[in-house]
């Protein structure tokens, strides 16, 4: 963990050792930004972050609430937690995040074991809940409401509303801090790494606009805002001064940046200006909506040779009449012409996609076409999920839902499948020259030498990684390597260094 804050705040004068907090992180990269905003607003107030929850006497969590396995692994974190306070080495357990914003009192009362139930609005001010908390109040819990209906419905009018909001990792800072915690133009953002890694995700934006049948994201998320790209600039500077080599462009949906700011290519002459900050070596961009993927960004990605060839594609399925029922655009001809466009700006490009099986009314020829989409798309990763009902949602009324078995029996054949297309794709790319970002170098489990990173099309945590071979000697977590794809296993890759001269991260 490093002691780094985005800017660096002045810590209240006191004459006790600070509290020591844990922020234990579930969910997605977003969530993780979020996680070191509430990190770093924590230490401005004074406590003391630490690694681990067992050396802490409160545990912030930071929930997932998108789907029933996060929701189950949430909850399962929470009990983990208050089950140190029977030891002795917790005194309190908070719930923070989207489970918590989107549950609220529900979750309060059916999760005694928590001490507090937070939503966003309690973010600026966290410091002091968790001193309540503490100190042995009992906070009223979060009070759910739509968060779609705090911001004006046209983007355009969203600037002078967005700054009376709280939006997660939106230019947020406790109120109580001194004056000079942040500058006083700019970012007002507070974040602390709780990584130290050389990849850190970066928030572009906020919420979404659109209106899937499955999904109720918006309604806990709020509305679309994009971050100002002075921020995000400012803050990329700061992250590759924490030796970040990375950066992992996220928001609930990247294509939409830059619309309530006026300017739909935004994102086009953004990423040339992230990718010439000092000491970053790639920048990634995540969560592209498919109708939304334009000419130029798809130029703007693969133009520009820090930015990875890399295009998270949320196709979600590829049968025209499913995606209409999900109140989503596209069909298999329109996916597959999106894919070739990619391809001819850049034949080597990275593409992985999520795939939701059994969506209610999907015949076996909706299945069928999105089984003959995968085997022509030829994508890197694709992610498989059985649908399931989500709360608030429109697709939770829909009454021609297919049955579990049948849902079940249609992912496992999609898995099998696609376990045998990514594999056949990383067979493909062996020969393929990559560029590898080393994340691990060190040893394995059997003590042998083990250096690890991940290639362009290989983005964090779910895509993948590429084992290092040949002269290791003098590498370092940082390093960007040329080496020649020699192998695979699954979607992971073994590489044997192309030559002496990797581009050196921070020592």
């Amino acid at each position: 963990m490093t002691s780094s804050t985005f800017p660096a705040p002045a810590v209240p004068p006191t004459t006790t050792e600070p509290t020591p907090v844990a922020v234990v992180t579930l969910g997605c990269a977003r969530n993780e930004v979020d996680s070191e905003e509430l990190a770093g607003l924590l230490e401005a107030g004074g406590f003391r972050l630490v690694d681990e929850p067992e050396d802490a006497t409160a545990v912030l969590v930071n929930t997932c609430g998108f789907v029933d396995v996060a929701k189950k692994d949430s909850v399962d974190t929470l009990l983990a937690a208050a089950d140190l306070k029977e030891t002795g080495q917790a005194q309190a357990v908070v719930a923070v995040g989207c489970l918590a914003e989107r549950y609220g009192e529900d979750l309060a009362s059916s999760l005694p074991e928590a001490d507090a139930v937070l939503g966003f609005d309690h973010y600026p001010d966290i410091a002091a809940r968790l001193r309540e908390v503490l100190a042995g109040a009992a906070p009223a819990a979060h009070v759910p409401h739509d968060r779609r209906k705090l911001l004006p419905i046209s983007p355009s009018e969203r600037g002078a509303a967005a700054g009376a909001v709280v939006v997660p990792g939106h230019t947020i800072a406790a109120p109580d801090l001194p004056a000079d915690a942040a500058p006083q133009t700019g970012p007002r953002a507070v974040r602390r790494r709780l990584d130290g890694g050389p990849t850190a995700p970066l928030k572009l934006a906020s919420g979404c606009d659109r209106r899937c049948s499955f999904c109720a994201i918006p309604s806990f998320r709020g509305s679309f805002v994009s971050r100002r790209p002075t921020d995000v600039v400012a803050e990329a500077h700061w992250l590759a001064e924490q030796g970040v080599r990375e950066l992992f462009l996220v928001s609930e949906n990247s294509t939409s940046y830059g619309k309530d700011l006026g300017d739909l290519a935004l994102l086009d002459t953004l990423l040339p200006e992230l990718a010439a900050v000092p000491g970053v070596a790639r920048v990634r961009v995540s969560y592209l909506q498919p109708a939304e993927t334009r000419p130029g960004l798809i130029q703007a990605i693969t133009g520009t040779p820090e930015v990875a060839d890399y295009f998270d594609l949320s196709f979600q399925h590829a049968s025209g009449r499913v995606l209409r029922r999900m109140r989503r655009f596209g069909d298999p001809d329109s996916f597959l012409d999106l894919l070739a466009r990619v391809r001819a700006q850049s034949p080597l490009a990275g593409v992985r996609s999520n795939f939701i099986v059994g969506f209610p009314g999907e015949s076996e020829e909706d299945f069928a076409t999105l089984c003959d989409f995968l085997t022509e798309a030829r994508l890197d990763v694709v992610g498989v999920f059985g649908y399931s009902d989500e709360d608030g949602t429109e697709a939770e009324t829909f009454e021609d839902k297919l049955d579990a078995a049948e849902i079940r029996e249609r992912v496992e054949h999609l898995t099998d499948l696609v376990e045998e297309l990514t594999s056949q794709r990383a067979e493909d790319r062996v020969g393929e020259t990559l560029q590898v970002l080393l994340e691990h170098v060190g040893t394995d489990e059997d003590g042998e030498p083990l250096v690890e990173g991940r290639a362009e099309h290989q983005g964090p945590e779910v895509d993948g990684t590429t084992t290092i071979l040949g002269d290791i000697e003098g590498l370092a977590v940082g390093d960007l390597v040329d080496a020649v794809a020699v192998g695979h296993d699954g979607v992971d890759l073994v590489a044997r260094v192309a030559g002496p001269n990797p581009t050196e991260g921070p020592r």
